[in-house]
C-alpha cells in the first residue's frame, strides 16, 4: 500500500516545489515594493528625497544615452564604455560597505527565523532586488553602451544577450558581497564605514576631477586604451566588450568574454547562497571575537603608550585623547577627513603644475581644526573631567595634554605634506619657509581652538552619522570655527609679515623662518592655553550643559 502511494506523493510534492518558488519571488517583490510605498508615506523630506534621487537619475541616465549615441563610431568608443561599465560594478561592489542601511528592505538578517530554502531564497531576492533607482539607472547605462557598440546582426544578438547579463551580475555582486559583509555592517566598525563614505566620495570626486583634466588633453583617452584591454576580460564588462568583439567578426573573443560573465554570475549567486546559509545556521560569534580582539588590542595598546606618553595627568589625558581618535566613530571621521582633504589640496594642484609650497598650510588649517570644541566630543560624560577640574592649574594641565595630543599627529603630519608637495613641485628653496609659516598657522589654530572651547562649546549628536552640531546650537558652532580661523590668521600676521620682509630685503635668510615660525606656534599655543584654562575653570557647569544636549 505504502509503495503504490509514494511515488503520487513525491509527484505532487516535485510538482508543487516549482509554483512555490514562483510565488516566493512573486511575494518578495510585492513585499519590496509595499515597504517601498510604506516608507515614502513616513515623511515628507524621506518623499522628497526619493522623487529628487529618481529625477537625477533619469536626467543623467538621458544625458548617458545622448552621450552614448554621439559616441557611436568613435573609435575610443570600446574604451569608454568598457571602463564606465567596470567603473559601475566597482560603485555596486563597494555601495553596501559604505552604506550598508541603504536598502533595508532586503536585510538578510531578518529573514533568519523564515523556513526559506536557499536557492528559491536567492532567486527571490535576485528578483526583487532589481526594483529599485540603481538597477534601472544600471540598465539605460548598459543599453547605451549597447547602442554605441552594436553592429551587424551578430552584435545585435550578443548586445540583448549581454545588456541583462550586466544588470544581474551587478546587482548579484552587491547582495552578494552585502549578504558576506553584513555581520561587519550591523557592528560599530559598519558604522565606522558609514560615516567616512562621505570622505570617500570627495577623495574620488578629486580623483575623477584629476583625471577628466588628464583625459582632455590631446591623445588622453589614448593612455586608457592598457587599461581598457585588462577590463575588458573582467566581468560584467567582458559582456560589453563581448558586443564589440562580436561586431568586428571576433566571434570566438565575444563568446569567451559573454560566458565569462555568465560564470560570474554563476559564481556570485553560489556564493550569496553560502553566504546566506552561513547566516542562517551558523551562530553569531561576532560578539566573542570583537570582544577577545579589543582585549588584545587594549593590552597591546596600553603597553605601547605607556612606554610613550609621559606619567601622571598628561600622559592620562593624551592616551584619552589619542584612544577617541581611534575609536570614537564622529572623532575618527573628522580626523581621516582633515588628513586626507589636508593633502589633498597641496599634492593635487601640485600634481597639475598649478600648486605652492605653501598650499601645505592648508593642513595646518584644516588638522588644527581639531582643538575646537574639544569637550564637545566627551558629551555628558564631561562630567567626570570636570570632577578632576578645581582650580585654573588643572584646567590648563587639561587643555595642555589634549593639545599635545593633537601636536603629535599634526605636527609630523604637516611636515610630511609640506616635504612631499615641495618634492612634486620640486621646489626645494621654499621648503623651510613654508614649513615655518605652517608651523605658526598651526600654533595659532591651536590656540584659538582652546579658547573657542572654553568659550562656545556645543555638543555633538551621536545618533547621525552627518549631524555634528545638535539642534539649536548651529550658531556657537559658526562662531567658534570662523571666528577662531580669523583670529588664527590674525595671529600669523607677524610670521606672515616677517617671510614678506626677508623675499624683499635678504633672501639669504629665509631659511630662518623654519625656527622663527616654529618657535612662534609654540609661543601662540601657550599663550592661548594661558587664555582659554580660566575660563574653563570658571565655566564648567555650562560647559557640560551645552555639550551634553545631544
Amino acid at each position: 500500500m505504502s509503495t503504490a502511494t509514494t511515488p503520487p506523493a513525491a509527484a505532487a510534492a516535485s510538482s508543487s516545489a516549482a509554483p512555490a518558488a514562483e510565488s516566493l519571488t512573486a511575494v518578495f517583490v510585492r513585499l519590496k515594493l509595499s515597504l517601498l510605498k510604506n516608507g515614502l508615506k513616513q515623511s515628507g523630506s524621506r518623499t522628497a528625497a526619493y522623487v529628487s534621487s529618481i529625477v537625477f537619475a533619469a536626467v543623467f541616465a538621458a544625458f548617458l544615452l545622448l552621450g552614448a549615441i554621439l559616441l557611436r563610431g568613435d573609435d575610443d568608443a570600446v574604451v569608454v564604455t568598457v571602463l564606465l561599465t567596470g567603473v559601475l560594478a566597482l560603485s555596486w561592489a563597494v555601495m553596501p560597505l559604505f552604506v550598508p542601511g541603504g536598502d533595508e528592505t532586503l536585510d538578510p538578517s531578518r529573514l533568519v527565523m523564515l523556513p526559506l530554502l536557499p536557492r528559491p531564497l536567492v532567486r527571490a531576492l535576485l528578483v526583487a532586488s532589481l526594483v529599485g533607482i540603481g538597477p534601472v539607472f544600471t540598465l539605460c547605462v548598459t543599453v547605451g553602451a549597447a547602442l554605441t557598440l552594436a553592429r551587424g546582426v551578430a552584435g545585435t544578438v550578443v548586445a540583448v544577450l549581454a545588456v541583462p547579463l550586466v544588470v544581474l551580475v551587478c546587482v548579484a555582486l552587491s547582495r552578494a558581497v552585502a549578504a558576506a559583509n553584513v555581520r561587519l555592517l550591523t557592528s560599530r566598525k559598519g558604522r565606522d564605514l558609514a560615516v567616512l563614505s562621505g570622505l570617500v566620495i570627495a577623495v574620488g570626486i578629486q580623483v575623477v576631477n584629476f583625471g577628466a583634466q588628464r583625459l582632455t588633453q590631446a591623445g588622453g583617452l589614448a593612455t586608457l586604451e592598457p587599461a581598457a584591454e585588462v577590463v575588458a576580460w573582467l566581468p560584467p564588462a567582458s559582456a560589453v566588450s563581448a558586443i564589440a568583439a562580436a561586431g568586428d567578426g571576433d566571434y570566438a573573443v565575444a563568446a569567451a568574454r559573454l560566458l565569462l560573465s555568465a560564470l560570474a554570475l554563476v559564481g556570485l549567486a553560489y556564493w550569496w547562497q553560502r553566504s546566506l546559509v552561513r547566516l542562517m545556521v551558523e551562530p553569531d560569534g561576532s560578539t566573542i571575537g570583537a570582544a577577545s580582539g579589543a582585549a588584545k588590542e587594549k593590552s597591546a595598546s596600553a603597553g605601547l603608550l605607556g612606554r610613550v606618553l609621559p606619567g601622571g595627568r598628561t600622559g592620562t589625558v593624551m592616551e584619552r585623547s589619542l584612544r577617541y581618535i581611534w575609536r570614537d566613530p564622529k572623532t575618527k571621521a573628522a580626523w581621516v577627513s582633515s588628513l586626507a582633504v589636508g593633502a589633498i589640496v597641496p599634492l593635487f594642484n601640485a600634481l597639475q603644475g598649478t600648486g605652492s609650497v605653501y598650499f601645505a598650510c592648508f593642513a595646518s588649517g584644516m588638522l588644527g581644526l581639531q582643538m575646537y570644541n574639544q569637550f564637545g566630543q566627551d558629551t555628558s560624560a564631561f562630567w567626570m573631567v570636570a570632577q578632576t577640574i578645581s582650580t585654573t592649574a588643572d584646567a590648563y594641565a587639561e587643555l595642555r595634554a589634549r593639545a599635545l595630543a593633537l601636536l603629535a599627529v599634526t605636527v609630523p603630519y604637516t611636515a610630511l605634506v609640506t616635504t612631499v608637495t615641495a618634492g612634486v613641485l620640486g621646489d626645494w628653496s621654499v621648503l623651510p619657509e613654508a614649513l615655518g609659516v605652517a608651523f605658526a598657522l598651526l600654533g595659532a589654530m591651536m590656540a584659538t581652538g582652546a579658547v573657542a572651547s572654553a568659550n562656545y562649546p556645543y555638543s555633538i549628536p551621536q545618533d547621525g552619522a552627518f549631524k555634528n552640531v545638535a539642534p539649536g546650537q548651529g550658531g556657537l558652532a559658526w562662531i567658534s570655527i570662523f571666528g577662531g580661523m580669523l583670529a588664527a590668521a590674525l595671529l600669523c600676521a607677524p610670521v606672515i609679515t616677517a617671510t614678506v620682509l626677508l623675499h624683499l630685503w635678504e633672501g639669504a635668510l629665509l631659511w630662518t623662518v623654519l625656527p622663527l615660525g616654529a618657535l612662534y606656534g609654540a609661543l601662540v599655543v601657550w599663550g592661548g592655553l594661558k587664555v582659554a584654562a580660566p575660563r574653563v575653570a570658571g565655566r564648567l557647569p555650562e560647559i557640560l550643559a551645552a555639550v551634553s544636549k545631544g
